[in-house]
């Protein structure tokens, strides 16, 4: 984490007034790969990890330190239907606000996922990304395979928590 953070990280259950506007902006984001995934099915997803008891589902929310929203990160058993075949969980939905970039805030809630995955005896973690490989693979994570996901071409990648 930087120096200059200022923010906190906290259970999507302390964050359920954020929750609709995390799945506007996780839908905006993600939609195109997923044929027909809606805002309401983002949306009863993060509750879901938000009520869930289990390490699996779960998604940490990071909030300023004056209470804004600047972003969320999942484990999901699984995160799309056309890599069923690898078994999770994933670390999925990293969202960082455009202006929360470039401050560490991806990497901190990537190692607080790992970190809540590795305390729960999880053994193996996945993800895949269309684009962020180079940063995933700086954070310790391994290209499995390449893929495809809603017809587009996404690299798998694995670590052990």
């Amino acid at each position: 984490m930087s120096a200059d953070a200022r923010w906190r990280l906290v259970p999507a259950g302390e964050a359920l007034d954020w929750l609709p506007t995390l799945a506007r902006w996780h839908h905006a984001e993600w939609a195109g790969l997923y044929a027909e995934w809606s805002e309401d099915q983002a949306l009863a997803e993060l509750l879901d990890a938000a009520r869930a008891e289990a390490a699996v589902p779960t998604t940490l929310v990071a909030l300023a330190d004056d209470g804004a929203l600047l972003g969320s990160v999942s484990l999901v058993a699984e995160d799309s239907p056309e890599l069923a075949a690898l078994p999770g969980p994933w670390l999925a939905s990293l969202f960082v606000t455009p202006e929360a970039r470039g401050r560490g805030l991806g990497e901190a809630l990537v190692h607080a996922l790992v970190a809540r995955a590795a305390a729960a005896g999880i053994p193996r973690l996945r993800l895949f990304t269309p684009q962020h490989r180079a940063f995933y693979e700086r954070l310790g994570w391994a290209l499995e395979t390449p893929a495809r996901v809603g017809g587009q071409a996404v690299d798998v990648l694995t670590r052990v928590p």
